[in-house]
């Protein structure tokens, strides 16, 4: 490729196995990225082809493409809609699975939360102070003080501070909102925070920069086979209706949940079984409780995290089986009061429902072991081939991310023809990560010169980065995109513009729920902006008046139905309401039936 074309320039020294070469970011993901993307799917031969764009498949992708491997990403939805939009929104190690001795799991995520805090993505991960309230005298405070030793120690942390006792008045200091009798004393530790669809989103684009082929609403419906070999995939657009074959060497299932699904699909028996487990949190403004930490508290099953999120909290979570819509699971009623109930057993100003601007569920794809409480079942993940050329990874962490998908690719090379690089993930910094600390020094004269708040320079770089100028530019010749939007003033009208220019969104729904949080930030989830979205994203994505009623009508249908299972009191009856709600993608084809499983439905 020319390097004097900005389409399609490389980087010196890059690897020429994607045909594309290293692409620039103008180009990641924009609508023709799309449309190119698709001729290609189906006219060329890959190394791999990665089903799923959750975090484990869009690691997966970049680990191949930056070993040297042509690779394709296919994902039925979008990316990050499903587990990994939903999560706690934390890198964290794992402080309680120190309690059941999986130091393992615990060491090797507190080195990627530090990798991710210093190198790969501090634009997107950042440290945040936690307090864990001790309750009992004398006996407590040692026992959680050698845990938290090795939680400061165990993964190399450099980027944040060690563990301070604290008395109850050094607490309470900490966080007021506390009931004096709640606690004793505490223990300050930090953790991370981190934006979950924002990062999976970018680890894609990172992908794509290293010359993966990354597409969205493109739905595996069927394996291609030579002998006993799978030697590729049968793809639907979610959008169009239209199919086309994907050639490659190795086939990685990276599919979460849907797991077991793609394994019916290929006719294969798997070598384990993925149990989804929900997980429920609640968001409320930030001044309903007063506390300048995040807050770790002891339930009787687990844990709860009280989390700050911009002007929010975040209260979760949940851990509960879950055996029906795998797409689009529903909170309940009493998901929420178990919420408000514990968080409310330490708080001085109880939460009431009143109190809540939003309400978010997922699930979680645990290994099934012996036990029938998912709380108990494993963290940790697991890799096989199922059959030549079909590598499945399943469970894990958000955190280990990267080291699941290189575990991955590191099971595809036995069916590779040639030996390939070892993994060098942990040494490239994900897209907006260069360059990062030297712009965040140079607010004050960037706000300068795009006329905006430094607090508004701020939210950018901590949302894109050193990519700050790609937004900024969108712009140049119309000021009004520097404007908040109306019915959600924390974000800029540039950012949903971008979002469909340069970051895959393809509905309403993708720049609502995951290229912003809007959906949960705000009482009414979106809908007083969702006209004012819809209107900056038509004319990119080739809307039609018509288009932009049918996006805003299904829109308003999945918020109201998301409202109104939230006050149902069980799975089934909130389930139903939930799936009524029509996909935003139009129809993605219904899972192949896995048999002896019951709960393997996704109904549209």
């Amino acid at each position: 490729m020319n390097a004097a074309n900005p389409e399609t320039a490389t980087t010196p020294g890059t690897s020429g196995a994607a045909s594309a070469g290293v692409a620039t970011t103008a180009s990641l993901l924009s609508p023709e990225y799309r449309s190119q993307a698709w001729d290609r799917l189906g006219s060329e031969e890959f190394d791999v082809v990665v089903i799923g764009g959750g975090i484990v498949g869009v690691g997966s992708a970049l680990d191949a493409a930056t070993r040297g491997l042509k690779v394709a990403l296919v994902e039925a939805r979008d990316f990050a809609s499903g587990t990994s939009s939903r999560s706690s929104k934390m890198f964290h190690g794992g402080l309680r699975y120190l309690e059941q001795l999986e130091f393992g799991l615990v060491r090797e995520a507190l080195h990627e939360r530090e990798l991710s805090l210093s190198t790969l993505a501090p634009h997107l991960v950042k440290p945040l102070p936690f307090l864990a309230p001790l309750t009992k005298r004398v006996v407590e405070r040692p026992y959680m003080a050698a845990g938290m030793f090795l939680y400061d120690t165990m993964g190399g942390a450099k980027s944040v501070p060690p563990q301070k006792h604290l008395t109850r008045a050094g607490a309470l200091r900490l966080a007021p909102g506390l009931k004096r009798g709640a606690l004793v004393g505490g223990i300050r530790y930090f953790d991370t925070v981190v934006d979950d669809a924002r990062h999976t989103m970018t680890v894609a684009r990172t992908a794509a920069h290293y010359g993966a082929v990354v597409r969205t609403s493109t739905q595996v419906v069927d394996f291609l086979r030579e002998a006993d070999r799978v030697s590729g995939v049968v793809v639907r657009d979610s959008e169009t209706g239209a199919t086309t074959e994907i050639r490659s060497t190795v086939v990685i299932n990276a599919t979460g949940v849907w797991t077991d699904e793609l394994q019916a699909l290929s006719h294969q028996k798997g070598r384990f079984r993925v149990r989804a487990s929900k997980g429920v949190h609640i968001l409320v403004p930030r001044d309903r409780i007063v506390s300048d930490v995040a807050l770790i508290l002891r339930t009787e099953k687990s844990v709860l995290f009280v989390i700050p999120w911009g002007i929010h909290w975040i209260i979760g979570t949940t851990d509960t089986d879950w055996n029906l819509d795998l797409a689009h699971p529903a909170a309940t009623a009493t998901d929420i009061d178990y919420i408000l109930d514990h968080v409310n057993k330490v708080l001085i100003t109880e939460l009431t429902r009143e109190d809540i601007t939003g309400v978010y569920a997922g699930l979680r794809p645990l290994l099934a072991g012996e036990s029938d409480e998912t709380s108990k079942l494993s963290r940790e993940h697991a890799v096989a081939a199922i059959a030549p050329g079909l590598v499945t990874i399943a469970g894990g962490k958000y955190t280990t991310y990267r080291v699941m998908g290189s575990d991955a690719v590191d099971a595809a090379e036995a069916y590779l023809p040639h030996k390939i690089p070892a993994s060098c993930t942990e040494k490239v910094p994900l897209l907006g990560a260069d360059g990062y600390y030297a712009l965040t020094n140079q607010t004050t004269s960037i706000a300068r010169e795009h006329d905006v708040h430094p607090h508004r320079v701020t939210h950018l770089l901590n949302r894109y980065g050193s990519l700050i100028g790609d937004v900024l530019a969108l712009a140049e010749g119309d000021r009004s995109l520097l404007e908040p939007l109306a019915g959600a003033p924390q974000y800029l009208r540039v950012e949903a513009l971008y979002a469909a220019k340069a970051e895959g969104a393809l509905h309403l729904e993708d720049v609502l729920a995951r290229r912003t949080r809007i959906s949960i930030e705000y009482p009414d989830r979106g809908l007083e902006a969702s006209a004012e979205v819809a209107d900056l994203i038509a004319p990119v994505l080739g809307w039609s008046a018509a288009d932009i009623a049918r996006e805003l009508e299904n829109y308003g249908a999945r918020v109201a139905a998301e409202i109104e299972s939230q006050g149902m009191p069980d799975d089934e009856t909130a389930d139903a309401l939930r799936a009524a709600a029509p996909e935003a993608r139009g129809e993605i084809l219904e899972p192949v039936p896995v048999p002896g499983v019951e709960h393997r439905a996704s109904r549209h």
